[in-house]
């Protein structure tokens, strides 16, 4: 598995996504567990997803991060997505969540808000 890299920076745990492309469904699967685990233990309670290294996110994908966003509120944890490539950030707008979610240009933004 391990399709993401965490780094803490003070108490914020910022999530870095190993794959370019987000596409077919055992990533998507291994991706969600990995997040999902996350809020689960409750260490990780300031998350910033940072987006740099991902060119592209399918349906299911976003409809993971969904899923991810209800989770981590639900347990108190505080999101913020950074650093999404234009191409998927329309995708957000289109589809409204760039309402649900907290999104910052790049991680420095995110990590000062938190």
């Amino acid at each position: 598995m391990n399709r993401i890299e965490i780094s803490k920076s003070s108490n914020v745990s910022v999530v870095r996504f190993k794959d370019q492309k987000i596409i077919d469904p055992e990533t998507i699967q291994e991706l969600g567990e990995e997040l999902f685990s996350l809020v689960d233990d409750g260490q990780h309670n300031k998350l910033v997803l940072n987006f740099s290294n991902v060119e592209f996110l399918s349906s299911a994908a976003l409809g993971k991060l969904i899923t991810f966003e209800k989770k981590a509120k639900r347990t108190g944890a505080d999101l913020i997505l950074t650093n999404i490539a234009p191409e998927i950030y329309q995708v957000f707008t289109i589809t409204n969540l760039d309402k649900l979610f907290k999104i910052k240009d790049n991680e420095a933004d995110a990590l000062a808000v938190l």
